[in-house]
């Protein structure tokens, strides 16, 4: 046994100073910040208040708070990553960030984490995008940078949105969609608002009328309102960002199938309305 032994050789285990001393240093600095957020709670009510007042700065601005992004046949909208940032440079004592963490043959994964310091609430999620394109090639080196920004965002988003109360992100975002749609209680500005929706989709994406039409769920051109045109607002901000791709949005609604069967619908839409016009 003793024999077994002394064939091994026992050596002490030194630990890197510098690894040491780089922790020591982070852990200082967030029982600082801590410390900090515990002394200077944040106002719930100037927060709500300075976020509002800064998403409703101007058009633009309001625009970019919402997104909508096509998911089985129909879009999904909410807060964009615009406004996650806006808001958490007006909440306070919050701590957030996305990076890449891993690069595959086929994808590109980004973790985004959110700390609130004050409340001791954290988060954290990951998002994958594919660096593959439709032929099977891997993404250009300049794509893929491009992907993991994209895929930064999306975790940002949700690590931020999943700490900050949801009551909070509401309310907010409620304020910038308003007034991106304005006041549309007037039948001439739905009109006039509309027809620039619709003229915006198909001199910058060939984006037909009837296709816009599809995109908001509906059978005429008479039925998109104001909820309908803060949805195309939140797809062309979708695209601006790079989320979603014409094609990718477009895609439900462009099979053949689908397209003769809601211009079907659209036109029996049209004739009954034209019916119920000659009744009275």
């Amino acid at each position: 046994m003793e024999e077994q032994l002394n064939d091994y050789e026992i050596m002490q285990v030194s630990h890197d100073t510098s690894i040491i001393a780089v922790d020591a240093v982070e852990r200082a600095n967030v029982d600082s910040q801590v410390a900090t957020a515990k002394q200077y709670p944040r106002d719930i009510k100037r927060s709500i208040t300075n976020s509002i007042v800064m998403a409703t700065m101007d058009y633009d601005t309001a625009k970019s708070c919402g997104y909508a992004l096509p998911r089985g046949g129909k879009p999904i909208t909410g807060p964009s990553v615009h406004l996650a940032k806006l808001i958490v440079s007006n909440f306070g004592n919050i701590r957030a960030e996305a990076k890449v963490v891993r690069i595959t043959d086929k994808q590109v994964i980004s973790r985004g984490t959110c700390w609130d310091l004050e409340n001791n609430v954290a988060t954290a999620f990951e998002v994958s995008r594919s660096i593959v394109g439709k032929g099977g090639k891997r993404f250009s080196d300049d794509m893929i940078t491009v992907t993991g920004n994209a895929a930064n965002a999306i975790a940002y988003r949700n690590a931020v949105f999943a700490v900050i109360p949801k009551a909070i992100t509401d309310k907010v975002y409620k304020a910038a969609q308003a007034f991106i749609t304005g006041d549309l209680s007037d039948e001439d500005q739905l009109i006039r608002r509309r027809q620039k929706c619709i003229d915006f989709f198909r001199n910058e994406y060939a984006i037909t009328e009837q296709e816009v039409i599809m995109l908001c769920g509906k059978q005429t051109v008479n039925q998109i309102g104001a909820s309908e045109i803060a949805l195309l607002l939140g797809i062309t901000q979708s695209l601006k960002d790079g989320d979603t791709t014409v094609e990718e949005v477009m895609k439900p609604y462009r099979k053949e199938e689908n397209r003769k069967t809601i211009a079907e619908k659209a036109a029996e839409a049209a004739k009954a309305q034209k019916e119920k016009e000659e009744k009275k």
